[in-house]
């Protein structure tokens, strides 16, 4: 079972200076990208993934992102299985982001 990470649970990890802050991966396509995203996130798109998986560090938190958390559930499983440990999903993805933690973030 892939963990669940509320928006608001992220944000509080990434303002944390005593944790190392989690690697986001996000799945979405360049457009989507390219209209809204959480600062500091890295675009891999859910078809380039498995072809890309080892530019992600295996040594990481990775949390995956997407628009709502579905596309971003499948990457989070099959990097599971592909042997990650520590992978979350963002849960309602940068539209639950949005609402929680960034209102002034642009929406689609």
């Amino acid at each position: 079972m892939i963990p669940q990470l509320e928006p608001t649970e992220l944000a509080r990890w990434r303002d944390d200076a005593s944790r190392e802050p989690p690697v986001l991966v996000d799945v979405r396509e360049p457009w989507e990208f390219d209209v809204c995203r959480i600062e500091g996130s890295m675009l891999v798109p859910l078809g380039e993934l498995p072809r890309r998986v080892e530019e992600l560090p295996r040594g990481r938190a990775l949390v995956m992102v997407c628009h709502t958390g579905r596309r971003s559930q499948n990457a989070a499983m099959f990097l599971a299985q592909s042997g990650f440990a520590d992978v979350q999903n963002l849960k309602g993805g940068v539209e639950g982001w949005a609402v929680e933690v960034d209102p002034s973030m642009k929406r689609y």
